[in-house]
């Protein structure tokens, strides 16, 4: 790192009171084996542990490397580790500050450290996507000359955010979630170690489960949650940093629900009826209970997909399609920026007509089968396509419903158990009400009843 005279001074502040930094800070790791999560990025021989001199790459040195994943995940932090570790030059810049003069003056030091010195440079780039593209053109001699070895951080698909040479001459890292284990170890490391709080206070597990509820897989988030807490905590006297100091700390309720215990079914249970009995507002209140919870939100979305199904159907076709499109944003995007997608969904689904009938149509037919009500497959809709079936029967008689007016033939479909039931019974809701009138034209025909109605 190649500090400024202010950067220098608040790193020998840091230094000599470490206490007067965030929590966050104090706790970054020093190491790659300090880091939480990402251990898929930190196996002997990755990149990373290359990038921080671990092994010796030969003619075949560490490449440039893309950091992708979510805020507050590590990317800085295994930046951080390799600026600590590394023998090499260390600048490190921001996007949201720099341009196309700052990288070239990196550039150009790089290249006198590396001809004056021979000591290569490691950059450090964060935010990349906020960079244009005649910027991130810059970078390219330097990369593919490997005058510096870049680690670029960026929370945004960079298939979409960086330009094609650069991603095509480094490496593409993705981070994973943070899990609740990883964050659960992360601040118990933070309660413990003389970096952090150093055992002044202590964190019960009712506190601690809803740190991680409001954490949402960030690190950042969790310390600074967890310091909020421990200095009330400290500045009441308590040894303890309770749920309602947390809460006073961060104005955050404490959602009392356990993702594993009935609360989990009650809430969601109430989701689904509050969208069958169309109380929009009421939907919402639970879908909020559940995200501040800390549900997956594919299992919120999951419930949504068959409420769309089991309680709208025909009256709104479309409510499937908005589900299953909900699903799929979901488990791109997640947290936070999902709950406005599960929002969206839950809002459509409440006000949509609403009809059981695809629902008790399929349990209808079930209850017959599972009855042995399945008789043999009438002849003339039997497969004719193999030898040797025309002299059993199979096909004979059968009318091609294309050839005939109105696309509909009057015959039997059904088995003689079940010939004549009526499983499907439609409502007038909504659109449901086309397809009930479809229903009924086409059963009227399919009895060899008069008329020319056909099926729409």
């Amino acid at each position: 790192m190649e500090p400024d005279l202010f950067t220098a001074a608040a790193e020998d502040r840091q230094e000599k009171d470490p206490a007067g930094s965030p929590l966050a800070v104090r706790m970054r790791p020093r190491t790659l084996d300090e880091v939480v999560g990402q251990q898929h990025l930190l196996k002997p021989g990755s990149p990373l542990r290359r990038l921080v001199g671990e092994g010796n790459g030969g003619p075949a040195g560490p490449s440039s490397v893309f950091l992708w994943g979510p805020p507050g995940i590590g990317k800085t932090t295994l930046a951080y580790v390799v600026s600590q570790a590394t023998n090499k030059r260390f600048v490190e810049l921001s996007a949201i500050t720099a341009g196309v003069k700052e990288v070239r003056a990196v550039i150009d030091g790089a290249r006198r450290a590396s001809g004056g010195f021979g000591k290569e440079t490691v950059l450090f780039l964060d935010e990349i996507h906020r960079f244009s593209k005649a910027q991130q053109d810059s970078l390219l001699p330097a990369v593919e000359n490997r005058w510096v070895t870049l680690i670029a951080a960026t929370t945004e698909n960079p298939y979409f955010s960086v330009i094609s040479p650069l991603l095509s001459r480094s490496l593409l890292l993705t981070l994973e979630p943070l899990t609740d284990d990883d964050l659960r170890g992360l601040l118990r490391r933070a309660l413990t170690d003389a970096r952090g709080l150093a055992g002044a206070v202590t964190l019960p597990e009712d506190t601690e489960g809803h740190l991680l509820r409001i954490a949402g897989g960030d690190a950042r988030r969790a310390l600074t949650a967890l310091e909020a807490g421990a200095g009330s905590a400290l500045a009441k006297g308590e040894k303890e940093i309770t749920l309602r100091t947390l809460e006073e700390s961060v104005d955050r309720a404490a959602v009392k629900y356990d993702r594993d215990g009935d609360q989990h079914y009650d809430v969601a249970s109430a989701l689904i009826k509050s969208i069958r009995g169309s109380d929009v507002d009421a939907a919402l209140h639970y879908l909020a209970r559940m995200i501040e919870a800390g549900e997956d939100p594919r299992f919120i979305a999951r419930r949504l997909m068959i409420s769309a199904s089991e309680d709208i159907g025909l009256a709104d076709p479309t409510a499937l399609q908005t589900a299953v499109a909900a699903a799929q944003a979901v488990a791109m995007i997640g947290f936070p920026e999902a709950r406005i997608t599960l929002s969206q969904a839950t809002i459509a689904l409440a006000l949509a007509p609403k009809s059981n009938a695809a629902y008790t149509a399929i349990d209808a037919a079930l209850a017959d089968v599972r009855a042995g009500k399945a008789g043999p497959v009438p002849l003339h809709l039997r497969d004719s396509h193999y030898k040797g079936a025309q002299k059993l029967g199979h096909g004979q008689g059968y009318q091609y419903p294309h050839d005939l007016p109105g696309g509909i033939a009057a015959q039997q479909y059904a088995p003689d158990e079940v010939h004549g039931a009526r499983y499907y019974e439609p409502t007038r809701h909504g659109a449901e009400a086309r397809y009930a009138d479809v229903a009924e034209r086409v059963r009227a025909r399919l009895r060899g009843a008069t008329g020319e109605g056909t099926a729409e």
